[in-house]
């Protein structure tokens, strides 16, 4: 089993890191197609695909014969598929595998930049059900410690699978090697600082108690620990002395770069093998923290909170460690940004700032405060996280106007490789954006993912496993961005309705909204009445009284949302209007109101002939 998590890590790390390399490092011609050196590059990728594949099949099969102590002789296909599609362990494995499967495929067949993105973005997402068979998905808070654990992954994986790409690659950019090497180095920095935080947070939510750092588990965490700062030293003299070096043609420049390489990447096998040791080494505090909490701890991952009152809404916290390392990173990006501006002398609203920072703090409130906490245990508090995050919280966002921020502030690059602000424009004008931003689309995904969600076993899913949860989230978020930007966006993008059209699509959705939440107040059936009532509660209300505060919940906080999105709509109107205005009168100075004047001689002429003008009844110019 070892040495098929090795080849699994491994491949994992290749192919994530010489995607990401493709996607966003390497120079080349301008286009979307992809050159022959990078078509190269994600070639190798889809050879370590096939490695991540191979490891993926022999791990499943592995951990079945260990799980149910069974030779491998006597491994059957009907217990396999048993295995994976009814226990969690092997669907997580499963699922990783068929994602290596995908990617590799797709590594195949790509032809083009977009296409390696989005195999990158396949490659990232293939991590994350490795996070939930490890003992993440065991320990007290297993969400924050899943979360840690799938952020500790991806980090590792870009720096490896990234390091060893560049090395593999350097013949083939000799003369852009400087380049490409200094916005590695920069990723790589990046890298070791989520590697690091990711994994401190993860042994503190292991490993709780600091006796049990005397373990086997705390030595293989100590070594593992101090693997990274020899990578840390490392990295910081590449990035002093060998990187400099190259840039200005010292001649030992080459051969210092591929000591340093070695040293790295063999220090980050020590590293990866240690971590699969720790995955097979049983962290027992972890182990008695889960043991002693209960059932509804074990089901919650985090304890029964006490009954909702006043005060609980501002005094219970339970951190979400993912939402909160996105709204925090995000405040900090605009705030960068809009600094940017003011020493270059440019001016930025200070509502859009607000807005933007308002929406930051409102989504750690309501991931990690009372609607986050009592979200899983009440269905009304349900509610509000959902009416929070599908719709207030994606409206500030859209009036903090982040796409027009980011594309007068990120850098540019002029030698064919895409960065963040060449990604972003693509996105923005892609053919995706402009089927998604279609007012049916986004008004029957906003409106029909809420009905599709709650009358099917989606809801379920979400309350019961932390996949779910998180796809609910960004399923909420994404669709209310897209609505809230169709509606009264102020960022460029494809071609919106004009207004009074979209105020119509607003109500209509608005209303329909108000329509879900009535049914949701006189249903009979409890919806994910299995899992509130798995949990036990004992205080507030009967699971059907709380859907009923539920659905008035979705039915009343609807109308603030309508309100301020109503409001924001019918000032972008007048400020549309008067832009039109003004850009008449500067173009009747111009032309001495040759417009106006085309016009009227229009009409005389009509008046001549005795033809009714544009608008006018029939007849009326023949009495005129």
């Amino acid at each position: 089993m070892p040495a098929a998590r090795a080849l699994l890590d491994v491949g994992l790390a290749l192919t994530t890191g010489l995607l990401v390399l493709v996607a966003g490092l390497l120079p080349g011609p301008r286009g979307g197609a992809l050159d022959a050196r990078r078509a190269r590059a994600v070639r190798y990728a889809g050879i370590a695909a096939l490695l991540w594949t191979g490891g993926g099949t022999a791990t499943v099969v592995l951990t079945y014969a260990d799980v149910a102590g069974t030779p491998l002789e006597g491994v059957s296909g009907e217990a396999l598929w048993l295995f994976v599609r009814q226990f969690d362990l092997g669907r997580s494995l499963a699922i990783s595998t068929m994602l290596a499967v995908v990617v590799a495929t797709g590594c195949l067949l790509a032809t083009r930049l977009t296409t390696t993105a989005v195999l990158a973005v396949l490659a990232v997402a293939g991590a994350f059900p490795l996070a939930l068979t490890g003992h993440s998905a065991s320990a007290s808070n297993h969400g924050a410690a899943v979360d840690a654990q799938f952020v500790h992954v991806v980090g590792l994986s870009v720096w490896i699978g990234g390091l060893a790409g560049v090395a593999v690659l350097r013949r083939a950019y000799r003369e852009e090697f400087a380049t490409l090497l200094g916005r590695f180095s920069t990723l790589a920095g990046w890298c070791f600082a989520v590697v690091a935080v990711s994994g401190v947070v993860g042994a503190v939510v292991r490993v709780p108690v600091a006796s049990a750092l005397l373990s086997t588990y705390g030595a293989l965490l100590a070594a593992k620990t101090a693997c990274l700062l020899l990578l840390g030293v490392a990295g910081w003299h590449q990035r002093r002395r060998v990187l400099i070096g190259l840039r200005a043609g010292v001649l030992g420049a080459g051969p210092a770069f591929n000591r340093v390489v070695v040293v790295e990447l063999s220090v980050m096998a020590v590293a990866t093998g240690l971590g699969i040791a720790l995955s097979r080494t049983s962290p027992t505090a972890a182990e008695a923290s889960t043991s002693s909490g209960g059932d509804n701890e074990t089901l919650l991952g985090y304890p029964m909170p006490p009954p909702l009152q006043g005060a609980q809404w501002f005094t219970q916290w339970q951190l979400n460690l993912l939402w909160a390392s996105v709204a925090v990173a995000l405040a900090v990006w605009y705030a960068r940004a809009v600094w940017q501006l003011h020493r270059r002398g440019d001016r930025w609203p200070i509502g859009r700032a607000l807005f933007w920072w308002l929406g930051c703090v409102l989504l750690v409130w309501t991931t990690s405060g009372a609607p986050g906490v009592y979200g899983r245990v009440l269905f009304s508090m349900h509610m509000v996280e959902h009416m929070t995050v599908a719709m207030v919280v994606p409206f500030l966002f859209v009036l903090g106007a982040p796409i027009t921020l980011a594309l007068r502030t990120l850098p540019v690059r002029r030698d064919g490789s895409r960065g963040w602000r060449e990604w972003l424009l693509v996105l923005t004008h892609s053919r995706w954006m402009r089927i998604v931003g279609h007012p049916v689309v986004a008004s029957i995904v906003f409106i029909g993912g809420t009905v599709v969600f709650y009358y099917s076993p989606l809801l379920d899913l979400a309350l019961r496993t932390h996949t779910g949860h998180l796809l609910m989230m960004v399923h909420f978020l994404f669709s209310g961005y897209v609505f809230s930007w169709m509606i009264c966006g102020i960022d460029p993008g494809p071609q919106r309705p004009v207004y009074p059209i979209r105020m119509i699509i607003l109500m209509v959705s608005l209303a329909f909204h108000a329509f879900v939440g009535i049914a949701m107040m006189s249903s009979v059936e409890v919806m994910g009445g299995e899992w509130f009532g798995a949990l036990g509660r004992s205080w507030g209300p009967t699971p059907e009284e709380d859907q009923f505060r539920g659905g008035a919940l979705a039915w009343a906080l609807g109308d603030y949302p309508a309100a301020l999105m109503s409001t924001a709509l019918a000032l972008r109107w007048i400020q549309s209007d008067r832009r039109e205005r003004r850009r008449y009168d500067r173009q009747a100075d111009r032309d001495g109101d040759a417009e106006l004047h085309a016009y009227n001689e229009h009409l005389q002429r009509l008046s001549r002939r005795g033809e009714p003008a544009a608008g006018q009844p029939a007849g009326e110019g023949e009495q005129s």
